[in-house]
């Protein structure tokens, strides 16, 4: 469990806020509007009302006690910018600040984001990869290149075990699962023998899982 600072209730402070509630993490949220605050109250147990542009209202938080301070606010990138340096200069052990485009992340580090997040550019992506094929089923980016993806097994493969396959020689992916009608089977031994509606969740790099996905079409 951490203890954790979120500034900012617009739709993706508030969704961030409850997830992170939902993990069993310590959580303060705060915001300036005072209806908001009220409207989401009686879900927060430590809910605030407050500018945190203001010095003295973030010194008041101790927001140098928080794991993790997020600055989660979906327009105002000035509001953003001011915070993030003010937590900096408090000591904020770690600060993840929202961007929606490159410029406003290369400032928001610059004023002492420990990092920076891209919410809809994140989901943009996501989406345009899993929709690129009907055989992607999940889809989560590591990096520009490598991912995290859910896809069907080859036909091919049916009968055979994960070492007679061998997908990490011949196509370059480590299996991380194997899914079947919704049960996970995590880690798979090198002898389980591939069922004909397996799903592997693998790591690799994106063109050579979309290449696998493609093979899988009808």
């Amino acid at each position: 469990m951490k203890s954790v600072l979120v500034i900012g209730m617009g739709k993706f402070g508030k969704f961030l806020a409850t997830k992170l509630q939902e993990l069993d993490n310590d959580v303060m949220v705060i915001d300036k509007d005072e209806a908001i605050i009220e409207d989401i109250a009686s879900r927060f147990a430590n809910a605030q009302i407050g500018d945190c542009t203001n010095p003295d209202v973030l010194r008041a938080l101790g927001v140098d006690e928080f794991d993790v301070c997020f600055v989660a606010f979906d327009e105002n990138f000035q509001s953003s910018l001011e915070i993030t340096s003010l937590l900096s200069e408090m000591g904020a052990k770690k600060i993840v600040s929202m961007a929606s485009r490159e410029t406003q992340a290369k400032f928001l580090l610059q004023v002492g984001a420990s990092e920076v997040v891209y919410p809809e550019k994140d989901i943009a992506e996501t989406l345009a990869v899993k929709y690129s094929s009907s055989n992607i089923f999940d889809y989560f980016p590591l990096t520009d290149e490598y991912s995290i993806v859910e896809i069907p097994i080859l036909p091919e493969w049916a009968g055979k075990t994960i070492a007679k396959v061998d997908v990490r020689k011949n196509h370059n992916l480590n299996i991380l699962a194997i899914k079947n009608n919704g049960e996970l089977l995590p880690s798979p031994n090198p002898d389980y023998c591939f069922l004909p509606d397996d799903h592997i969740i693998v790591l690799g790099n994106q063109n050579e899982v979309l290449a696998i996905a493609s093979k899988t079409e009808k």
